[in-house]
């Protein structure tokens, strides 16, 4: 069963070409909103809290604050309505899901940056 849910994964899952990101870097993911007829792209900017699943079921969550409220959402990694993934900053963080961060308010809740290339 498994071989047969990885052969249709592989044959009709479009894949993407996105930048490689983890856990603590900021990304920012345009995507489109249809409302009704009309379509618009909007772009979803935070930290990446977390990578999870393999292959066509991966998702990631990101989180971002919005006044003093903080917003988190999952985007799968295959969705057909992502255009574009954009790195802003690498972070350097020890852990591969850093659910640590929701609690952190502050001068706490900074990423130290790595310098990229």
């Amino acid at each position: 069963m498994e071989s047969l849910v990885k052969f249709v994964q592989n044959e009709f899952v479009t894949k993407k070409e996105l930048p490689a990101f983890k856990a603590g870097d900021t990304i920012t993911v345009y995507y489109e909103i249809r409302e009704g007829e009309k379509v618009r792209t909007q772009f979803f900017r935070g930290v990446v809290i977390q990578r999870r699943g393999t292959g066509s079921s991966e998702t990631f969550t990101i989180r971002k604050m919005s006044g003093t409220i903080g917003v988190e959402r999952i985007f799968p990694i295959n969705l057909p309505a992502i255009q574009k993934i954009e790195m802003n900053k690498q972070g350097k963080v020890r852990r591969a899901r850093i659910y640590y961060f929701r609690e952190l308010t502050g001068k706490k809740a900074r990423i130290k940056e790595v310098r990229r290339k």
